[in-house]
Protein backbone atom coordinates (compact mmCIF):
# COMPACT_ATOMS: atom_id res chain seq x y z
CA UNK A 1 0.00 0.00 0.00
CA UNK A 2 3.03 2.54 0.95
CA UNK A 3 4.68 1.69 -2.25
CA UNK A 4 1.74 2.53 -4.45
CA UNK A 5 1.21 5.98 -2.49
CA UNK A 6 5.00 6.76 -3.06
CA UNK A 7 5.04 6.51 -7.13
CA UNK A 8 1.40 7.57 -6.96
CA UNK A 9 2.71 11.10 -8.43
CA UNK A 10 4.68 8.81 -11.93
CA UNK A 11 0.96 7.21 -12.81
CA UNK A 12 -0.04 10.81 -13.77
CA UNK A 13 1.18 12.28 -17.01
CA UNK A 14 1.65 16.33 -16.02
CA UNK A 15 4.16 14.85 -13.43
CA UNK A 16 6.12 13.04 -15.89
CA UNK A 17 6.25 16.82 -17.83
CA UNK A 18 7.06 18.47 -14.88
CA UNK A 19 9.89 16.20 -13.76
CA UNK A 20 11.41 16.37 -17.53
CA UNK A 21 11.27 20.02 -17.48
CA UNK A 22 12.48 20.52 -14.16
CA UNK A 23 15.48 18.69 -14.36
CA UNK A 24 16.32 19.75 -17.84
CA UNK A 25 15.83 23.65 -16.74
CA UNK A 26 17.79 22.79 -13.34
CA UNK A 27 20.56 21.30 -15.23
CA UNK A 28 20.89 24.15 -17.40
CA UNK A 29 20.81 26.88 -15.14
CA UNK A 30 23.27 25.01 -12.54
CA UNK A 31 26.22 25.29 -15.96
CA UNK A 32 25.69 29.10 -16.48
CA UNK A 33 25.24 29.76 -12.43
CA UNK A 34 29.21 28.50 -12.23
CA UNK A 35 30.16 30.87 -14.93
CA UNK A 36 28.25 33.34 -13.00
CA UNK A 37 29.61 33.00 -9.53
CA UNK A 38 33.26 32.44 -10.50
CA UNK A 39 33.06 35.32 -12.81
CA UNK A 40 31.05 37.55 -9.64
CA UNK A 41 28.04 37.86 -11.57
CA UNK A 42 25.37 36.73 -9.45
CA UNK A 43 23.39 40.03 -9.71
CA UNK A 44 23.47 39.85 -13.53
CA UNK A 45 21.09 36.69 -13.34
CA UNK A 46 19.16 38.63 -11.04
CA UNK A 47 19.09 41.50 -13.03
CA UNK A 48 17.78 39.63 -16.13
CA UNK A 49 15.29 37.63 -14.14
CA UNK A 50 13.38 41.15 -13.36
CA UNK A 51 14.01 42.99 -16.13
CA UNK A 52 12.25 40.19 -18.46
CA UNK A 53 8.84 41.01 -17.25
CA UNK A 54 8.10 44.09 -19.64
CA UNK A 55 9.14 41.91 -22.74
CA UNK A 56 6.86 39.25 -21.49
CA UNK A 57 3.64 42.04 -21.00
CA UNK A 58 4.88 43.81 -24.44
CA UNK A 59 4.97 40.49 -26.50
CA UNK A 60 1.65 39.38 -25.23
CA UNK A 61 0.60 43.19 -26.58
CA UNK A 62 2.08 42.28 -30.17
CA UNK A 63 0.56 38.81 -30.18
CA UNK A 64 4.38 37.09 -30.65
CA UNK A 65 5.42 34.39 -28.08
CA UNK A 66 6.18 35.49 -24.34
CA UNK A 67 9.47 33.80 -24.73
CA UNK A 68 10.79 35.93 -27.37
CA UNK A 69 9.64 39.68 -25.37
CA UNK A 70 11.22 37.91 -22.54
CA UNK A 71 14.36 37.54 -24.55
CA UNK A 72 14.35 40.78 -25.94
CA UNK A 73 14.09 42.72 -22.78
CA UNK A 74 16.80 40.29 -21.07
CA UNK A 75 19.23 41.38 -23.97
CA UNK A 76 17.35 45.33 -23.43
CA UNK A 77 18.94 45.05 -19.45
CA UNK A 78 22.32 43.17 -20.44
CA UNK A 79 23.13 46.18 -22.84
CA UNK A 80 21.47 49.14 -21.23
CA UNK A 81 23.83 48.12 -18.53
CA UNK A 82 26.91 47.82 -20.69
CA UNK A 83 25.96 51.27 -22.33
CA UNK A 84 25.72 52.83 -19.00
CA UNK A 85 28.86 51.13 -16.86
CA UNK A 86 30.63 52.43 -20.23
CA UNK A 87 29.94 55.85 -19.69
CA UNK A 88 29.54 56.61 -16.29
CA UNK A 89 31.53 56.32 -13.16
CA UNK A 90 29.26 54.65 -11.65
CA UNK A 91 29.89 50.49 -10.89
CA UNK A 92 28.44 47.56 -12.81
CA UNK A 93 26.54 46.52 -10.15
CA UNK A 94 25.07 49.31 -8.67
CA UNK A 95 24.14 50.08 -12.86
CA UNK A 96 22.67 47.11 -12.85
CA UNK A 97 20.33 47.33 -9.42
CA UNK A 98 19.28 50.92 -11.32
CA UNK A 99 18.63 49.20 -14.79
CA UNK A 100 16.52 45.75 -13.49
CA UNK A 101 14.49 47.95 -11.29
CA UNK A 102 13.20 50.17 -13.63
CA UNK A 103 12.12 47.93 -16.67
CA UNK A 104 10.93 45.94 -13.33
CA UNK A 105 8.82 48.83 -12.78
CA UNK A 106 7.61 49.74 -15.70
CA UNK A 107 6.73 45.71 -16.13
CA UNK A 108 4.54 46.06 -12.96
CA UNK A 109 2.77 49.17 -14.71
CA UNK A 110 1.68 47.53 -17.72
CA UNK A 111 0.72 44.29 -15.69
CA UNK A 112 -1.65 46.68 -14.01
CA UNK A 113 -2.96 48.14 -17.17
CA UNK A 114 -3.13 45.09 -19.63
CA UNK A 115 -6.24 43.00 -19.15
CA UNK A 116 -5.55 39.40 -19.97
CA UNK A 117 -6.49 35.86 -20.00
CA UNK A 118 -2.75 35.12 -18.75
CA UNK A 119 -2.28 34.71 -15.03
CA UNK A 120 1.10 36.76 -15.10
CA UNK A 121 1.09 35.56 -11.27
CA UNK A 122 2.61 32.13 -12.58
CA UNK A 123 5.30 34.18 -14.65
CA UNK A 124 6.34 35.72 -11.32
CA UNK A 125 6.41 32.36 -9.06
CA UNK A 126 5.96 29.42 -12.04
CA UNK A 127 3.40 26.60 -12.85
CA UNK A 128 5.81 24.16 -13.84
CA UNK A 129 2.35 21.29 -12.83
CA UNK A 130 0.36 23.15 -15.25
CA UNK A 131 3.00 23.36 -18.13
CA UNK A 132 1.31 23.23 -21.54
CA UNK A 133 2.63 22.34 -24.69
CA UNK A 134 4.06 24.88 -26.40
CA UNK A 135 5.85 26.27 -22.93
CA UNK A 136 7.44 22.62 -22.91
CA UNK A 137 8.64 23.17 -26.23
CA UNK A 138 10.06 26.63 -25.41
CA UNK A 139 11.64 25.09 -22.74
CA UNK A 140 13.61 22.34 -24.39
CA UNK A 141 14.71 24.42 -27.28
CA UNK A 142 15.81 27.37 -25.01
CA UNK A 143 17.63 24.50 -22.79
CA UNK A 144 19.11 22.75 -25.79
CA UNK A 145 20.34 25.49 -27.62
CA UNK A 146 22.27 26.93 -24.33
CA UNK A 147 23.73 23.56 -23.57
CA UNK A 148 24.95 23.39 -27.47
CA UNK A 149 26.48 26.59 -28.15
CA UNK A 150 27.83 26.79 -24.23
CA UNK A 151 29.45 23.50 -25.12
CA UNK A 152 30.94 24.42 -28.40
CA UNK A 153 32.31 28.03 -27.24
CA UNK A 154 32.98 26.95 -23.63
CA UNK A 155 37.16 27.50 -24.13
CA UNK A 156 36.57 31.15 -25.49
CA UNK A 157 33.71 31.92 -22.21
CA UNK A 158 36.68 30.94 -19.95
CA UNK A 159 39.08 32.27 -21.45
CA UNK A 160 36.65 35.93 -21.57
CA UNK A 161 35.47 35.60 -17.89
CA UNK A 162 38.81 34.78 -16.29
CA UNK A 163 41.32 36.55 -18.23
CA UNK A 164 39.84 39.47 -20.81
CA UNK A 165 42.88 40.91 -21.17
CA UNK A 166 44.45 37.81 -22.51
CA UNK A 167 41.32 36.84 -24.63
CA UNK A 168 41.79 39.94 -26.38
CA UNK A 169 45.37 39.14 -27.10
CA UNK A 170 45.01 36.12 -28.80
CA UNK A 171 42.50 37.59 -31.27
CA UNK A 172 39.30 36.90 -29.30
CA UNK A 173 36.37 39.46 -30.11
CA UNK A 174 35.53 39.91 -26.20
CA UNK A 175 32.87 42.23 -26.78
CA UNK A 176 30.47 39.51 -28.96
CA UNK A 177 31.59 37.04 -26.51
CA UNK A 178 30.55 39.13 -23.79
CA UNK A 179 26.87 39.52 -24.91
CA UNK A 180 26.85 35.84 -26.51
CA UNK A 181 27.32 35.16 -22.47
CA UNK A 182 24.57 37.20 -21.69
CA UNK A 183 22.40 36.01 -24.26
CA UNK A 184 22.87 32.46 -23.05
CA UNK A 185 21.76 33.84 -19.28
CA UNK A 186 19.00 35.59 -20.78
CA UNK A 187 17.74 32.25 -22.77
CA UNK A 188 18.57 29.68 -20.08
CA UNK A 189 16.00 32.05 -18.26
CA UNK A 190 13.50 32.08 -20.74
CA UNK A 191 13.74 28.32 -20.07
CA UNK A 192 12.96 28.64 -16.74
CA UNK A 193 9.82 31.13 -16.28
CA UNK A 194 7.16 28.23 -16.30
CA UNK A 195 9.80 26.13 -14.21
CA UNK A 196 10.35 28.95 -11.09
CA UNK A 197 9.11 31.98 -12.75
CA UNK A 198 10.59 35.09 -12.83
CA UNK A 199 11.71 35.23 -8.99
CA UNK A 200 12.55 31.87 -7.85
CA UNK A 201 14.71 31.57 -11.30
CA UNK A 202 17.44 33.57 -9.52
CA UNK A 203 17.99 31.44 -6.87
CA UNK A 204 18.19 28.42 -9.88
CA UNK A 205 20.95 30.60 -11.25
CA UNK A 206 23.02 31.41 -7.57
CA UNK A 207 22.66 28.13 -5.39
CA UNK A 208 23.87 25.50 -7.95
CA UNK A 209 26.74 27.50 -8.49
CA UNK A 210 27.02 28.19 -4.99
CA UNK A 211 27.06 24.35 -3.80
CA UNK A 212 29.57 23.19 -6.35
CA UNK A 213 32.18 26.25 -5.04
CA UNK A 214 32.17 25.06 -1.70
CA UNK A 215 33.27 21.75 -2.21
CA UNK A 216 35.90 21.83 -5.31
CA UNK A 217 38.18 24.02 -6.55
CA UNK A 218 38.47 22.16 -10.13
CA UNK A 219 35.43 23.73 -12.58
CA UNK A 220 35.24 20.72 -14.30
CA UNK A 221 34.24 19.01 -11.39
CA UNK A 222 32.48 22.03 -10.03
CA UNK A 223 30.18 22.08 -13.32
CA UNK A 224 29.59 18.22 -12.78
CA UNK A 225 28.23 18.80 -8.80
CA UNK A 226 26.27 21.94 -9.72
CA UNK A 227 24.40 19.97 -12.48
CA UNK A 228 24.08 16.98 -10.40
CA UNK A 229 22.64 19.01 -6.78
CA UNK A 230 20.31 21.27 -9.27
CA UNK A 231 18.63 18.01 -11.07
CA UNK A 232 18.67 16.20 -8.21
CA UNK A 233 16.75 19.36 -6.26
CA UNK A 234 14.39 19.72 -9.18
CA UNK A 235 13.23 16.14 -8.90
CA UNK A 236 12.79 15.87 -5.29
CA UNK A 237 11.50 19.37 -5.19
CA UNK A 238 8.78 18.23 -7.97
CA UNK A 239 8.02 15.28 -6.23
CA UNK A 240 7.46 16.67 -2.58
CA UNK A 241 5.09 19.60 -4.05
CA UNK A 242 2.95 16.92 -5.79
CA UNK A 243 2.14 15.82 -1.74
CA UNK A 244 2.54 19.44 -0.39
CA UNK A 245 0.26 20.97 -3.11
CA UNK A 246 2.95 23.74 -3.16
CA UNK A 247 4.21 25.77 -5.25
CA UNK A 248 6.80 23.13 -6.93
CA UNK A 249 9.24 26.21 -7.70
CA UNK A 250 9.45 26.91 -3.81
CA UNK A 251 10.36 23.02 -3.21
CA UNK A 252 12.57 22.98 -5.65
CA UNK A 253 14.50 25.68 -4.08
CA UNK A 254 14.17 24.51 -0.49
CA UNK A 255 15.55 21.67 -1.46
CA UNK A 256 18.44 23.25 -3.27
CA UNK A 257 18.83 25.88 -0.19
CA UNK A 258 18.73 22.69 1.78
CA UNK A 259 21.88 21.07 -0.10
CA UNK A 260 23.45 24.62 0.00
CA UNK A 261 23.08 24.37 3.93
CA UNK A 262 24.86 21.03 4.37
CA UNK A 263 27.63 22.26 1.92
CA UNK A 264 28.21 24.80 3.91
CA UNK A 265 28.84 22.87 7.21
CA UNK A 266 29.93 19.68 5.47
CA UNK A 267 32.19 20.71 3.02
CA UNK A 268 35.50 18.49 2.91
CA UNK A 269 37.62 21.82 2.40
CA UNK A 270 35.94 24.96 3.16
CA UNK A 271 32.67 23.55 5.12
CA UNK A 272 32.22 24.84 8.81
CA UNK A 273 33.22 21.46 10.43
CA UNK A 274 36.50 21.87 8.13
CA UNK A 275 37.68 25.77 9.06
CA UNK A 276 36.86 24.39 13.00
CA UNK A 277 38.90 21.60 12.89
CA UNK A 278 41.96 23.34 11.15
CA UNK A 279 40.99 26.38 13.70
CA UNK A 280 41.64 23.70 16.43
CA UNK A 281 44.75 22.25 14.75
CA UNK A 282 46.15 25.84 14.37
CA UNK A 283 45.67 26.13 18.19
CA UNK A 284 47.15 22.96 19.41
CA UNK A 285 50.25 24.05 17.32
CA UNK A 286 50.87 26.58 19.35
CA UNK A 287 49.91 25.22 22.61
Amino acid sequence: MWLMSVLEPFTYGFMIKALVIAALVGGVCALISCYLILKGWSLMGDAISHAVLPGIVGAYLLHIPLGVGAFAAGLLNAAATGWIKDRSRIHEDSVMGVVFTGLMAIGLILVTKVSSNIHFMHILFGSLLGIERGDMIQAVVCSVVTLVVLIAKRKDILLYLFDKNHAQAVGLNVQAIHYLFLSLTALTIVASLQAAGILLTVAMLIIPGCIAYLLTDRLNRMLLISACSAVMSSLIGTYVSYYLNGATGACIILTESFFFACAMVFAPKYGMLAHRRAARKARLALA
